[in-house]
């Protein structure tokens, strides 16, 4: 089995197991291999080598990418929870949105799609709306 370290056009590093390096390249080609945080298929395999212990030497380029990688495991893990705690009203978010906001439906936490021009018109009448881009990872079940 064979641990590559892959990154998208994003700069979202993220590891990928195959049974070979031609698997690899096999599956790439059939845009199988994406990216966990975006959902590219853009994918490019980064140098690596076989981690060696320097007596707890480390570069700064690699706290740097340890850094990165924490910052985005805590988005992740921030936007599942949102969307654990969130009712998804689709198409209809800037309608629901103005009958929560009227009292015309329960109050709840929702979040769905809608133009650029509703989000404003949202919020010139003084509904809090807030864009949150979620990363094609989250949007299916996850395994």
């Amino acid at each position: 089995m064979k641990v590559l370290d892959l990154q998208c056009p994003h700069d979202h590093r993220f590891e990928g197991w195959f049974a070979s390096a031609d698997e690899f390249e096999s599956q790439l080609s059939r845009k199988l291999v994406a990216c966990p945080v975006c959902g590219a298929t853009e994918v490019s395999r980064l140098p690596s080598a076989p981690r060696l212990n320097l007596s707890g030497a480390t570069s700064a380029s690699k706290e740097k990418a340890a850094d990165v990688g924490e910052l985005q495991a805590q988005v992740m893990r921030a936007l599942r929870e949102v969307l654990e705690k969130t009712e998804n009203v689709g198409d209809r978010f800037a309608e629901e949105a103005r009958r929560i906001h009227y009292n015309e439906a329960p109050a709840r936490s929702i979040r769905g799609v809608t133009t650029p021009e509703d989000a404003r018109a949202l919020v010139e009448e003084g509904i809090d709306v807030m864009p949150l881009p979620v990363p094609a990872a989250l949007k299916e079940p996850l395994q």
